[in-house]
């Protein structure tokens, strides 16, 4: 990403004048011959990143895949995953696909529900529900996400859910719900689960299924 020009700076700083607005040059510095000014770095400030608020956090444990699939049916029920984008984080084979199939299922999606890892994406029409799986694991660059068109995506109604997320960090818009799903060490846990509400809609899903 190219840095952005900082206000109050020109280009060679036109000619032999220094620009009087630039809060970083004090008076002393104004003061000093153009040559030194010209050799110096100019004070490169750290960008802001601004991470999305979170609501609420839970945590749950998966036994097995049934209590997966529960997890997954109870948030089918609410309406607020009608227009819903929601991250999944995970290691590889923590059972991110496997979630996305139950919620898939769930909602009333038959057929074949494929991984997206070749493809990136696996669009369903479920009644009048429309739902993309992403999965950006084999991204090399976030621009990727832009060049493939998926804005146009998310900026209409419809599921979104998306695997490796920060693959295409920067691009996306705020998630309503992260889900981060670690395997457990313990005899009576299959997965770990952190689910985290970042909107009013992922307060709604958290709510129906915790």
């Amino acid at each position: 990403m190219k840095a952005r020009r900082q206000p109050g700076l020109h280009s060679g700083l036109g000619g032999s004048q220094v620009h009087a607005g630039h809060a970083d040059l004090g008076k002393s510095a104004l003061t000093r011959p153009l040559a030194q000014l010209l050799q110096e770095p100019l004070p490169v400030r750290p960008m802001s990143i601004t991470h999305p608020a979170i609501l609420e956090t839970r945590s749950v444990r998966w036994p097995d895949e049934a209590a997966c699939a529960a997890f997954a049916q109870a948030l089918a029920r609410s309406a607020a995953v009608r227009d819903a984008f929601i991250e999944l984080h995970g290691p590889l084979g923590a059972g991110k696909t496997t979630f996305v199939r139950h919620l898939l299922r769930a909602l009333g999606a038959s057929g074949r529900i494929k991984s997206p890892t070749y493809a990136v994406l696996e669009p369903y029409e479920i009644g009048d529900l429309e739902a993309s799986h992403f999965d950006f694991y084999r991204f090399n660059d976030p621009r990727e996400w832009e060049d493939a068109g998926f804005r146009d995506i998310f900026g209409r109604p419809g599921l979104k859910l998306v695997e490796w997320p920060e693959k295409a960090a920067g691009m996306l818009p705020p998630a309503d719900l992260r889900l981060d799903i670690e395997p457990c060490d313990d005899d009576d846990c299959a997965r770990q689960v952190t689910a985290r509400a970042h909107s009013a809609a992922g307060q709604a899903l958290l709510d129906a299924a915790t």
